[in-house]
């Protein structure tokens, strides 16, 4: 605690910086939710006395001073935006891996105050960090193969790029520049890349993959025949119950080692004209001099699983363990499977844990016990309660022989002895199982001194402590949330998988990962269904012709569940609305009512996550609140001042100027514009919490391709990148007289999915080509690739300046400096609110910038302006952040929202992460 004494020399320096002093005023908690997830939540000290733990709400890293009956809180660092792992690299210094910043914090724990030393910049979203190399004295970083901070092309239009990378910074060297400079960057071939593992040794680092895939991929329904399955096309059944033909769709099939096949085996190889390799796991040599993936087949491993989550190493064997899952997605149909004989209810993936060794990849299934024909009786089964849905972060044994596995779905840690994992011979016992209290485990760490667990329980952000002897949890504290209660309570229902299905191992997040989406596609038609009529929500377009809802849909890709809000009806085809409750207009009339929407989708708990009836209004209602909240983060290919390069701004140009398509109709042509509505203040003027049309604003259009489907927002169509290789149609690309686009076999590709409802097309430029029909058309090859960077380069509800960081030391002014003005520029333009962390002695000093000076954690202190600022970065190291608008306050200088600044707190001896303890 901080006594009344330290009030004199804080007063002191009010003197030093001179200025007027502001009255301390109230104001309400501002949260921005993302919904990160985490990966490598804790970590131990080497010498076992701290516990480090990320704090993603509250953008922090706690520390815990462990002790002989438990935890006892010691400190709180500020890092950056959505921490979501961190690794010890000595018993003095921690570093953060900062999700939404692009940043690593390297945290400083020897002295009376721990605080960031420096910010590294990496690529963007970037999820896991260990150490490995020479002594250790390497950081490995993973994230995605883009970002503004990256020194490369990401290369969006270019086929066979991978999109991973691996960043390796040197700890005893960070180099020059604002966010240091990298000893290397390894491409992996593979998608965004989650987790990493290092061996014992720490010669070899693994990396794996996210979404890595399945080796499923997508036939385009304009090179199937459509007179169904007798002429080779569609399989049975080509009706609803009903007898009502179903629409054209394309069709998922499935790499048997040697053939794309479908579910009746006919082949499909020429319609196919690109490989997946399936490399889900890479091998790098951490001790080159360069570090680098080892050579040829040593350097990945395949086929290991579709999603997969997190790694560790077994010190002794040294074999890999992955947690994962494989999604059923070659399985067509929801629904009960009365007039079709397949259905996906109640069985969407498989949760695993692959073991890794000299031989491969060995998947072992972790729900042996539940039959799947059987389905769906009341939730809360014996056989349910012994399930496992999305296992997350591991920790094992130093012998190697006893590995716990958090389990985010069931509220529990699974306990497996490797030697049965590694030989397929474990059943899931419920001795076996510990249940811990605070909810959705996400990481564990095993403290073998004190014979304990940590558990990071993400539903309430707490730490459970498991006694390994008792095997039962022995206590529970929280860190301090400040998430609203609708996001507390609403996030179960999108991961509780004991709660949202029968058997206990599905759960909307099971394909919604994290509450975004698993690039694949689905065909999750329901035969069993009816035809629905369209809202009336349309727009004048393509005139009006067969607009009814097919139940038969035929393959989606999933959907993200984030920036729901403001953008009207659901589902690609907008069949999710709430036209039932009145006329559509704008902003939450009828159809345009997201949260009426969102309620619809109760139905998809018996008809697909597999349960034995709806959630109930109230808990649905919660899932509601809470997902309507889930913001997308800054887009990573704008330029960090929101302005577009040159050829983004032809892309805009032509976007919104040239009338590039005619409707067929009455001859009337129209701009991209005219369909994808851009306005960031669209709807502004009725108040609403999140306005802002990014390429779509809730309208449905009728005739075009097969079906009625809804204007997509375009928002994340940077991480759809990375499907080249699909055939010629009649429709969409090489026609006589427009540009040509190459479809050849384009050899290996990291996915097989890409734009469009069903992930059909594998860039924006092959959609181009059906807009080729007027004079100022998609004429030119050069145009479509601009407008496609400019699409990449999409505005979205945040500015890409957002979460950006920079620490400011007595070394570096130079060449932070400018970072420092680009961020004061954006918070006066409205962009974000700028904030910074310091330390004054002893205690902690926020600063919150008002437009013309910082106002800092102390009423007593004075506000101080930039060159007060570099006085205090003379003595200790700053750290500059630009966050959400709305949140300046709170996160910079008032933490629990109570109206007291945080530093008068830490004076008056009450929690500034307690709202409820005031001064």
């Amino acid at each position: 605690m901080v006594h009344h004494r330290l009030l004199f020399p804080i007063l002191s320096a009010a003197l030093i910086f001179g200025a007027t002093t502001t009255v301390a005023r109230a104001a309400p908690p501002a949260f921005t939710a993302f919904e990160s997830g985490q990966v490598r939540p804790m970590a131990l000290s080497p010498n076992g006395k701290r516990l480090y733990v990320v704090n993603t709400p509250d953008n922090r890293l706690e520390i815990y001073k462990v002790r002989k009956h438990g935890l006892q809180h010691e400190a709180s660092v500020p890092v950056g935006l959505e921490p979501v792992a961190v690794a010890v690299r000595s018993n003095n210094e921690v570093w953060v891996v900062n999700h939404l910043s692009d940043s690593v914090s390297v945290v400083s724990v020897n002295g009376a105050v721990p605080h960031v030393n420096r910010t590294l910049y990496v690529g963007d979203e970037p999820n896991d960090i260990v150490f490995a190399g020479p002594g250790g004295s390497r950081a490995f970083i993973s994230a995605a193969h883009r970002g503004q901070n990256a020194p490369f092309d990401p290369q969006l239009t270019t086929p066979g790029v991978g999109r991973a990378d691996v960043w390796v910074f040197d700890a005893n060297n960070l180099g020059g520049g604002p966010g240091g400079t990298p000893l290397s960057i390894i491409n992996l071939f593979s998608d965004v890349p989650r987790a990493l593992a290092v061996d014992a040794s720490g010669n070899k680092v693994y990396a794996a993959a996210l979404n890595s895939g399945n080796q499923t991929a997508l036939v385009p329904l304009a090179v199937i025949p459509d007179t169904g399955e007798s002429d080779g096309g569609i399989p049975l059944p080509n009706v609803n119950h009903a007898g009502v033909p179903e629409p054209d769709m394309s069709l998922i099939v499935k790499y048997d080692g040697v053939h794309w096949v479908d579910e009746l085996g006919r082949t499909w190889d020429d319609k196919i004209r690109f490989n997946l390799p399936d490399k889900d796991v890479f091998v790098i040599d951490a001790n080159a001099a360069t570090p680098e993936l080892l050579p040829g087949d040593d350097g990945f491993f395949a086929h290991v699983g579709t999603t997969l989550f997190n790694m560790i190493v077994n010190p002794v064997s040294g074999k890999v363990y992955v947690t994962n899952t494989e999604a059923r997605n070659h399985v067509r149909f929801e629904g009960l499977g009365i007039f079709a004989d397949t259905t996906v209810r109640g069985h969407n993936v498989d949760n695993r844990i692959t073991v890794l060794d000299s031989d491969g990849a060995h998947p072992r299934l972790l729900n042996k016990h539940i039959d799947y024909d059987n389905c769906c009786g009341p939730i809360g089964s014996p056989e349910a309660q012994l399930s496992v849905s999305q296992p997350l972060g591991m920790a094992i044994t130093s012998d190697g022989e006893v590995l716990y596995t958090a389990v985010l779905g069931n509220d529990k840690v699974a306990v497996y002895y490797t030697a049965e994992l590694e030989d397929d011979m474990f059943y899931p016992d419920a001795v076996d199982q510990v249940p811990v209290s605070g909810g959705g485990p996400t990481g564990v760490v095993l403290d073998e001194a004190n014979d304990r667990l940590y558990v990071l329980t993400r539903f309430d952000n707490g730490i459970s402590i498991v006694d390994t002897d008792l095997m039962e949890e022995v206590d529970h504290l929280t860190m301090h949330n400040p998430e609203p209660d609708s996001i507390v309570v609403g996030r179960r229902m999108l991961y509780d998988a004991a709660l949202t299905s029968s058997n206990g191992d599905q759960s909307c997040a099971s394909c919604h990962i994290f509450g975004d989406k698993d690039d694949l596609a689905w065909d999750l038609g329901d035969p069993d269904g009816d035809v629905t009529p369209t809202p009336s929500n349309i727009k004048d377009f393509l005139g009006v012709g067969d607009v009814d809802f097919h139940p038969m849909k035929g393959p989606m890709t999933t959907q993200s569940l984030r920036g729901l809000d403001n953008h009207g009806p659901m589902h690609w085809r907008g069949d999710r609305n709430g036209e039932h409750l009145g006329p559509s207009a704008q902003p939450n009339g009828g159809a345009f009512n997201e949260a009426a929407a969102f309620n619809t989708f109760n139905v998809a708990f018996p008809g697909l996550v597999g349960r034995d009836e709806q959630l109930t209004p109230a808990q649905m209602q919660a899932f509601t609140d809470f997902q309507l909240q889930v913001m997308y983060p800054p887009n990573p290919i704008r330029a960090l001042d929101n302005t577009l390069n040159a050829e983004q701004q032809e892309g805009e140009h032509f976007f919104n100027n040239n009338l590039s398509f005619n409707n067929f109709v009455d001859n009337k042509d129209f701009t991209c514009a005219d369909c994808h509505v851009i306005d960031p203040l669209g709807n502004a003027e009725y108040g609403i919490e999140r306005p802002g049309f990014f390429g779509g604003d809730g309208q449905i259009v009728t005739a075009e391709f097969s079906q009625t489907f809804k204007i997509p927002h375009l928002r994340n169509l940077y991480t759809k990148v990375g499907a080249f290789g699909y055939p010629d149609d009649d429709f969409f690309f090489n026609r006589p007289g427009l540009p040509f686009y190459d479809t050849s076999h384009q050899g290996d590709q990291i996915r097989s999915y890409g734009f469009t409802h069903d992930g059909s097309k594998d860039s924006p430029m092959r959609f181009f080509n059906a807009f080729a029909l007027t004079p100022d058309g998609f004429m030119e090859f050069e145009k479509m690739r601009k407008v496609a960077e400019f699409v990449y380069a999409m505005d979205s509800n945040l500015k890409p300046i957002v979460g950006q960081q920079v620490t400011l030391t007595k070394h570096n002014l130079g060449t932070v400096w400018g970072q420092i003005n680009l961020f004061t520029q954006r918070a006066e333009a409205g962009d974000c609110e700028l904030i910074a962390k310091t330390r004054l002695g002893p205690v902690e000093l926020g600063l919150y910038y008002d437009g013309s000076s910082y106002t800092t954690s102390f009423w007593a202190l004075p506000d101080i302006g930039q060159l007060a600022v570099l006085f205090l970065a003379k003595a200790t190291p700053v750290t500059f952040t630009c966050v959400p608008p709305g949140s300046g306050e709170r996160l910079g200088i008032d933490r629990d929202g109570d109206g007291h600044r945080d530093g008068d707190e830490l004076i008056a001896g009450s929690d500034p992460a307690d709202a409820f303890d005031t001064p």
